[in-house]
């Protein structure tokens, strides 16, 4: 991870996902509430999303990212294509492979069980995902906090700055099993990791682009990693407070523009669609009649091609408008 195209690669995963949670929920929540059948705040909002044409596409292209970053981390990125010293052990400038190996290999795990749990469906379905989406960005926390690497400069300042977004994303993940229906906390959520995303892509070209580092700051090699040093307190103050006035900048960009998104796809999506709309759903007739008898439509099933059980129904070609 630690350059250029280890932190924009990670980053633009992170900030994809969390633009396609962020459309996804917002939608679900302009439907919901534009459905004058049922109560509001009934839909359950979920930690992944299926899409019309493969309903597993998300999970996937999370392992297919997290599968490349452990190759990268342990096998291409290496010098010797493995990182393990001559005599079996681990040296110390490569503990901080594992650690990032360890952080994707756990996201791997989240969405290797978003797809079994889903084909299973067990009754804990819905609070299983979330535990295991919870578990991803703790242990994301843990070793971003506790890194074996030298973060006493500016690069410590950007990852301190990350633990918060890591922190709120783990936060509003173990919210969601207790509040599976509050909006906010998903919009929060889903805020927090396309924050995640974009911090790591500004990482990346403010710490190994050599325009970009502060005055008084310079690469230096150390242990095979380049890593940027200051001449002296005053060089780094200054490059720290830098860091954070981007981050500032950039906290008060994504609330205009995520408030924005939201009323704008919320006067898209309340509006009351031409045609009745269905959406498929894979209950069997007697779980349907069972719904249909209940008062409280709650869920979402991500193991369709599209939306189900949340007070109105609308079709996989409306999701893709």
């Amino acid at each position: 991870m630690g350059t250029l195209v280890g932190h924009v690669a990670p980053g633009f995963g992170f900030f994809i996902i969390g633009l396609w949670h962020l459309f996804n929920n917002i939608k679900i929540e302009a439907h919901n509430n534009g459905n004058n059948d049922h109560p509001p705040n009934t839909a359950i909002f979920l930690s992944w999303f299926p899409t019309s044409r493969f309903k597993y596409l998300e999970p996937l292209l999370i392992m297919v990212g997290a599968s490349a970053s452990i190759a990268m981390e342990l096998v291409i990125g290496p010098q010797r294509h493995q990182p393990f010293d001559t005599d079996g052990t681990i040296p110390s400038y490569h503990l901080h492979n594992f650690e990032h190996s360890n952080i994707s290999m756990t996201f791997f795990v989240f969405a290797a069980f978003c797809v079994i749990l889903d084909r299973l469906r067990p009754k804990a379905y819905f609070e299983l995902t979330q535990f295991v989406g919870a578990v991803a960005f703790g242990q994301e926390l843990l070793l971003f906090h506790l890194h074996s690497a030298d973060h006493m400069g500016p690069e410590g300042q950007y990852h301190l700055l990350l633990q918060l977004l890591v922190l709120v994303s783990f936060a509003t993940t173990l919210l969601g099993i207790a509040l599976p229906t509050s909006f906010l906390v998903a919009f929060v959520r889903s805020l927090s990791i396309l924050f995640q995303g974009l911090w790591l892509i500004i990482m990346g070209f403010a710490l190994w682009t050599p325009s970009f580092i502060a005055k008084g700051c310079f690469i230096h090699l150390e242990e095979g990693h380049k890593v940027v040093r200051c001449g002296g307190d005053e060089p780094l103050h200054r490059a720290k407070s830098l860091i954070n006035l981007q981050f500032s900048w950039l906290l008060i960009a994504l609330t205009i523009l995520g408030l924005s998104f939201y009323l704008l796809l919320l006067k898209l999506y309340q509006q009351t669609p031409k045609n009745p709309a269905h959406y498929f759903s894979l209950m069997t007739n007697d779980e349907e009649k069972e719904e249909a008898a209940s008062t409280k439509i709650t869920t979402y099933d991500v193991a369709s091609k599209s939306f189900i059980q949340m007070g109105h129904k609308f079709t996989g070609t409306d999701m893709e408008r």
